[in-house]
């Protein structure tokens, strides 16, 4: 562990004055507005967010890749950078694994290794978006949709295998998401490529535990440019809903064509319960998988005022959500990268929290628009930083997670364990 519970609270002594008389200050604004604290940094602390395995190593294109220097090299490694952004954040308690990539030699040790640091595994995402060494065919014209059974008994059968090594470490949920489609008209037959498409979910479906949850990803272009299977969510929708009721759509916010409103995509699939969860991303052009929040900040807390509204209702019949980042870019140290990230999917969560929501329902009732967007840009203006503060120094985290991240040096400490030109697994 490069980083302990003393060098937390040593840092945090440095800068808790200044924090105080900042919280102290939003404590009497929230006050004001009949809202507690306290409540809310017990709520923010418990706002978990699993890390995807694939971004604790520099990103890249199709034309380049920068190491940053001491990435992970196997899966270890892996879980000892989520114990370092865990232990800074306070809300890194789940790691997310992409099979075959991080394929646990001895998942039992792996397991320990992992609740050693607090540290859950979330969801396993399958891989049939590229050919491994050895595999008997190829996915290069699809995989779960192919024309030929024996190409779509083979990527079943690899997320068969996925949701076993799954069972294996705890996981409670499987991620698909394919890459399958066309690049020219006239190339793939629509109708029954979907069909076969349901068909082999379908065969996956059976194999899930009793427990067990399976989110359909979607996407509307990339690497396909003509045509995708699964290009949207009332295509993910429509499959979940055959497949049964352990299936559920899953949004990652990069995955929409340009000012798409997934606010509203949220809410319809929270109202029909068929929202699985998040991957946590932001875009400009396209699926750029950026720092969340780094682009469209508004957007985000738009979204998380859905989720709210909709965790609140005691009518949803929405089950929990699974929450997680999916990024992989190539400037920033990925730890870094990823501890903006967890701020910024908090921040979100707390300016949702503060909404009067009684208050907008009365605006929107008496059709009072200029009322119900200014609770909501109230909200969002609002400066809650200090509540998230004040609930990582409360969990025992860092109140400045990168501060802390750089004064103790753990970059450099990574590269001088691991090398300066070690490469992660699957990136």
């Amino acid at each position: 562990m490069l980083i302990n519970k003393e060098q937390i609270l040593d840092f945090n002594a440095g800068i808790t004055a200044s924090h105080k008389e900042d919280f102290a200050y939003l404590r009497r604004q929230l006050d004001k507005k009949g809202l507690n604290a306290d409540q809310l940094c017990d709520q923010i602390a418990g706002f978990q967010v699993a890390i995807p395995s694939w971004a604790l190593g520099a990103g890249g294109t199709r034309f380049g890749r920068f190491s940053t220097g001491g990435e992970p090299a196997n899966l270890e490694q892996k879980i000892a950078d989520i114990a370092v952004l865990h232990a800074l954040t306070g809300a890194a308690g789940a790691i997310s694994l992409h099979i075959p990539w991080d394929i646990p030699e001895d998942p039992a040790a792996i397991r320990e290794l992992a609740a050693g640091h607090g540290i859950l595994f979330d969801a396993v995402n399958s891989n049939t978006f590229q050919d491994q060494p050895g595999q008997a065919h190829s996915y290069k014209f699809g995989s779960l949709c192919h024309a030929d059974k024996a190409v779509r008994d083979q990527a079943v059968g690899h997320n068969i295998e996925v949701i076993e090594h799954g069972v294996n470490l705890g996981s409670k949920s499987i991620t698909v998401w394919l890459a399958d489609g066309s690049s020219f008209p006239g190339q793939l037959n629509f109708r029954k490529a979907l069909e076969r498409t349901l068909d082999s979910l379908k065969e996956i479906y059976a194999h899930l535990p009793a427990d067990w949850k399976m989110f359909i990803e979607y996407k509307p272009y990339e690497p396909n440019f003509y045509s995708t299977v699964i290009q949207d969510w009332g295509t993910s929708h429509l499959l979940a809903s055959e497949c049964g009721e352990k299936a559920y759509s899953l949004v990652d916010l990069g995955h929409h064509l340009p000012n798409t409103n997934i606010e509203q995509i949220v809410a319809t699939l929270m109202w029909r319960g068929k929202l699985g969860g998040f991957h946590f991303n932001d875009s400009k052009y396209g699926d750029d998988d950026l720092t969340v929040g780094s682009i469209k900040p508004y957007q985000l807390f738009l979204i998380f005022n859905e989720l709210v509204d909709g965790m609140n209702d005691p009518m949803s019949k929405n089950p929990p959500l699974a929450w997680m980042i999916d990024a992989s870019h190539n400037l920033k140290d990925p730890l870094e990268d990823l501890m903006q990230s967890l701020e910024a999917i908090r921040l979100a969560y707390a300016q949702a929290l503060i909404v009067d929501g009684q208050e907008l329902e009365n605006a929107r009732d008496q059709n009072d628009t200029a009322k119900a967007q200014e609770i909501l840009q109230g909200a969002f203006r609002t400066d809650v930083r200090p509540l998230l503060r004040e609930a990582r120094i409360r969990s025992g985290a860092a109140a400045d997670p990168i501060a802390a991240y750089r004064k103790f040096k753990i970059r450099e400490s990574l590269i001088r364990e691991r090398g300066a030109r070690t490469v992660a697994t699957g990136l």
